[in-house]
C-alpha cells in the first residue's frame, strides 16, 4: 500500500513539474507567431523568473500565477507600492546583499546568474505583481 501511495505521489509531482515547464517545441512557437521578438518584456520576464535554470524565483517566493512556490522569501505582491522606484527593485535583484548583507537571495547580476537584459525583463514582470 505504501509503495502505491508513493508511486501516486511521485507521479503527481512529476505531472505538476512537467506542466509548469510549458514544454513547446521550438518550431511550434515560431510557427504560431509567438517568437521571442513578439513576446512582451513582461512575458519574457515571467518566463525567466519561473525558469528553474535561470531566475527560479518560485523556489523561494510566492508570486503571480506561479505554482509550487516556495515560502522562504517574502511573497512578491504589491511590488509597485513596495518599490515605487523601479531602479531600487532592479538593484535588489541585481545584488540584494547591498541592502541586507545577511540575505540568502543570490546576487543575480553581480554573480552573472542573469544577464543585464534578463534582469531588466524580470524587473518588468515582478513590478507588475
Amino acid at each position: 500500500m505504501r509503495k502505491t501511495a508513493k508511486l501516486i505521489s511521485t507521479a503527481a509531482s512529476l505531472a505538476a513539474l512537467l506542466g509548469s515547464l510549458a514544454l513547446v517545441p521550438a518550431g511550434a512557437a515560431n510557427a504560431a507567431g509567438n517568437d521571442k521578438a513578439a513576446m512582451s518584456a513582461v512575458e519574457q520576464g515571467r518566463k525567466i523568473a519561473f525558469n528553474r535554470k535561470l531566475g527560479n524565483c518560485l523556489a523561494c517566493h510566492q508570486m503571480g500565477d506561479g505554482t509550487m512556490a516556495g515560502t522562504f522569501g517574502p511573497p512578491l505582491v504589491a511590488m509597485k507600492s513596495r518599490f515605487p522606484d523601479k531602479a531600487k527593485l532592479r538593484a535588489q535583484i541585481w545584488d540584494a546583499t547591498v541592502a541586507n548583507p545577511n540575505t540568502s537571495m543570490p546576487p543575480f547580476g553581480r554573480n552573472k546568474i542573469l544577464t543585464e537584459s534578463q534582469i531588466d525583463k524580470v524587473v518588468d514582470y515582478v513590478w507588475t505583481l
